[in-house]
């Protein structure tokens, strides 16, 4: 990719946060679930802390998929590919919207976060 072969640095965060949030995205529901059976909150934290690898994941998502859009508008302007102005609105809605699919993602996960932390602290 563009991104890779000019080592953009969130791309570069996110390629290595890829083994915690595999890790972290699976494991997180065995712990927290299992503290709230045995009422062991300390299960239930760690749980979230694993669950929180993802959140931070999505996070360091949002530059480079915007960063993703924004070089394949240039890139699709560039090469000839959108030609017109009417190509190059519909092409930039598109991609803004593929973009906006990774905020949408990132607020689920926060509000996936908070309640979690909620019924932690009950």
């Amino acid at each position: 990719s563009l991104q890779d072969a000019a080592g953009y640095l969130p791309l570069v965060l996110r390629s290595k946060l890829v083994p915690a949030t595999r890790l972290g995205s699976s494991l997180w529901i065995v712990p927290f679930f299992a503290g709230m059976f045995f009422q062991i909150s300390g299960l239930m934290w760690l749980g979230i802390a694993f669950f929180a690898t993802t959140v931070v994941f999505q996070l360091v998502t949002l530059p480079t998929e915007f960063n993703a859009s924004k070089r394949a508008k240039a890139v699709l302007a560039s090469t000839g590919i959108v030609r017109t102005q009417e190509e190059a609105i519909g092409v930039s809605k598109v991609l803004d919207a593929a973009a906006m699919t990774y905020v949408a993602a990132l607020v689920a996960s926060l509000m996936q976060l908070l309640y979690l932390v909620l019924r932690a602290r009950d």
